[in-house]
């Protein structure tokens, strides 16, 4: 991978955001003379910047914090909470005041790896925190083949399907394969007044809709080294995709759906199949609760399982390097099984560890997640040129739902992607 300068990259934008952001002045250094509440030893401050996934975000956080400071007396966590809008360019000026978090949860970190300013995965872990990570959310952390990431969270896409309409369509089985959703879309779409199967390729997730079926023929967007878009594998994966289309198995106008309002028509009971996520599970008992639905795994061409992951991080930047033992605590602390499915449940995510899928197996509305897992492929984010890959997919999938070839589609996606370089 080519190291940048991120350091110099981000001083013009590091300047005009430090006008419009306050920082709050977490440092890096060791708090020297501070003493443990007994007096004795001295305590290592660690700085946390999170984002908010929820409401209750910031409330899990500080018990997590408070329970570990009552085990570690001599570790103390300050806890800083940003917006998804505004993390990234805080972290940029805090990386260029040398004041980086000592632990920072975020999305894509190729380039803080490259510059090296992040701390290996074995640094800031135990070795057995670091191998009860599912190997597939583990792969998805390295760069030129060290680990940085910690796994946090983990969302994989499942078959939601309308029990009630496929009853009303005549269909018995649940799809498997790409021909049996098909054909039972097509019963829905043609013996009921709902849509069959929700498509939705606006710029909401195209990308990740179009992932789902590239993954269900053994396809994806390539990896760390070399995005992979215009291959055979995801070219007949587009083909099927218009063909559902081109069939009127799908909802109207599935260039323009966006990925939300779509799967509130599944909520509404006005969809037949659709893919959705764990927190609709909650979203369904909410707005819907009478909603007769079922949870399957992806169909694929073949019936192999196969699905989307999407996972954010913990990292840890370097700094002096003087507090990777506490770090470690910490990271061993909150993975531990049951302080992490109490924090990750309440999120209404998917733990990205063995020992939290294994103590969360009972809960039935998440098996299906569960099972695939094991079996997810993931967006490229530690690729540089990913950024335009994913706003190519965004902006040019959905021509497919308006009559341009599958392969004039991804090569022009491809293109893009290419010109990143």
């Amino acid at each position: 991978m080519k190291k940048r300068n991120l350091k110099g990259a981000v001083v013009a934008g590091a300047a005009a955001a430090a006008l419009l952001l306050t920082s709050c002045g977490f440092g890096g250094g060791d708090d020297g003379g501070n003493k443990n509440a007994d007096g004795s030893g001295a305590v290592t401050t660690l700085d946390m910047m999170v984002p908010s996934y929820s409401d209750g975000t910031k409330t899990l956080w500080e018990k997590v914090i408070k329970d570990f400071e009552a085990a570690n007396t001599d570790v103390k966590v300050n806890l800083e909470m940003q917006s998804w809008e505004n993390i990234e360019g805080v972290l940029k000026t805090k990386i260029q005041g040398n004041k980086a978090p000592d632990i920072y949860n975020g999305g894509a970190f190729a380039e803080f790896a490259a510059e090296g300013l992040l701390a290996p995965a074995s640094d800031i872990a135990s070795e057995a925190t670091v191998a009860d990570f599912q190997p597939s959310f583990a792969d998805n952390e390295k760069v030129d083949g060290t680990q940085y990431g910690l796994p946090l969270i983990a969302s994989a896409r499942a078959l939601f399907y309308n029990k009630t309409l496929m009853k009303e369509a005549g269909v018995a089985d649940v799809p498997t394969t790409w021909d049996e959703l098909h054909d039972a879309a097509k019963a829905v779409s043609g013996k009921t007044k709902a849509d069959g199967y929700g498509m939705p390729l606006g710029n909401e997730e195209a990308q990740g809709e179009s992932l789902i079926w590239f993954a269900g023929n053994g396809g994806n967007f390539g990896d760390a080294t070399k995005i992979s878009v215009d291959t055979p594998a995801n070219l007949e994966a587009a083909e099927y995709m218009q063909k559902m289309i081109k069939d009127g198995v799908t909802q109207k106008n599935p260039g323009s759906t966006q990925r939300t309002p779509m799967l509130n028509t599944f909520v509404q009971g006005k969809l037949g199949f659709a893919y959705a996520l764990p927190q609709n599970v909650g979203q369904i008992k909410t707005e819907n609760p009478d909603l007769e639905y079922g949870i399957a795994p992806v169909a694929t061409k073949s019936g192999e399982p196969a699905t989307l992951g999407v996972a954010d991080r913990l990292m840890s930047f370097k700094n002096d390097g003087t507090k990777a033992e506490a770090v470690t605590k910490f990271m061993d602390y909150f993975f531990s099984a049951d302080v992490y499915t109490e924090w990750v449940s309440a999120e209404g995510f998917l733990p990205t560890t063995q020992s939290g899928s294994d103590k969360l197996a009972g809960d039935e509305t998440l098996k299906p997640f569960l099972d695939m897992l094991p079996n997810a492929v993931f967006y490229p984010t530690t690729n540089p040129e990913w950024n335009a890959t994913d706003g190519a997919f965004k902006s040019l999938m959905g021509q497919i739902a308006t009559g341009k070839s599958a392969a004039d589609v991804l090569k022009e996606i491809q293109a893009k992607a290419d010109a990143a370089k």
